[in-house]
């Protein structure tokens, strides 16, 4: 009836489909001795997803060709009251699924991530783990998230910053010019903390992004980009200077026309695991309403 096989994560179970049937009966049939109510727990735990999508109607009906994701590590998120997915969780690391609006860290004691998961890690540990910021994501941005449980698995992850890959996905106003291309320059920040590209010089940092058409929305275009350097509102920059600017990022030159969350999400970080060294490949589904605009405003701060 399926086909069972391991996916990029061995503590995944992959699950390809080749005939007609609802998700309930497929769980059923993969846990026989599992009574229905723990698999409707299951299926509320956010642990499945269908074709990279997470997925938590029981009687959703499935295709020959679907292909079926249950996570089998990491922790339930709603149960240890985290407001946001939990996509990999170990002794050393922990990923989660940042939603957009909400800063990776603070300094001013205003509630973020790393906020929100020390708390969480602090309780669950006794005090031995807490969330040290390896890279951040800005406020307005979601997606792939990476943090380390200790100070010195921090330190090692960065020392290996370099062999990293980060991407994601952006829906700008406008089409670039060609369908794939990199965008280069000098970055630098004035005073009311806003990113510009500028001439090179001692004060200004260099940055380097990658882009590529994936499918075009009328007078919009979906980008997936690479980034080699991780400045401040790097991506947001450089799409504004190809004078494609990320819709919602009014910020940076978007249409002021509807208030909407900023289509910027980070959908895949590989990175050296502080442990074993091994490179590791976490992955987030595109945002729910990413690619839909109505025209309203959005309720998105």
């Amino acid at each position: 009836m399926v086909q069972r096989h391991s996916g990029a994560n061995k503590n995944n179970l992959k699950i390809t489909v080749n005939k007609n049937i609802t998700l309930m009966e497929l769980l059923e049939e993969q846990y026989p001795d599992s009574p229905r109510t723990r698999v409707k727990k299951l299926l509320q735990s956010g642990k499945i997803r269908i074709n990279d999508r997470p997925v938590t109607l029981y009687s959703f009906k499935l295709r020959s060709g679907d292909v079926v994701e249950i996570s089998r590590t990491g922790i339930n998120a709603s149960k240890a009251g985290l407001t946001f997915p939990v996509l990999y969780d170990d002794q050393d690391v922990i990923v989660v699924d940042k939603p957009a609006g909400k800063p990776t860290s603070s300094t001013d004691g205003s509630l973020s991530i790393q906020n929100i998961l020390t708390e969480y890690l602090k309780t669950e540990s006794r005090g031995r783990y807490r969330a040290w910021v390896v890279h951040r994501l800005d406020k307005e941005v979601s997606g792939v998230l990476l943090f380390a449980k200790t100070r010195e698995n921090m330190e090692a992850i960065k020392d290996l910053w370099k062999e990293t890959e980060k991407h994601y996905y952006a829906l700008v106003e406008g089409i670039p010019e060609k369908d794939e291309d990199t965008i280069e320059s000098w970055l630098i920040e004035d005073g009311s903390q806003k990113m510009h590209s500028v001439p090179q010089s001692e004060e200004a940092k260099f940055s380097v992004t990658h882009y590529k058409k994936l499918k075009l929305f009328g007078d919009h275009a979906l980008l997936d980009i690479h980034t080699e350097t991780g400045r401040k509102n790097q991506i947001r920059v450089h799409l504004s200077d190809i004078g494609c600017p990320i819709i919602g990022d009014r910020k940076y030159g978007a249409s002021d026309e509807f208030k909407r969350r900023v289509r910027l999400h980070a959908y895949s970080l590989s990175f050296p695991h502080p442990a074993t060294g091994k490179i590791m490949t976490v992955k987030s589904p595109m945002p729910e309403g990413f690619l839909s605009l109505k025209q309203r405003d959005e309720k998105y701060k």
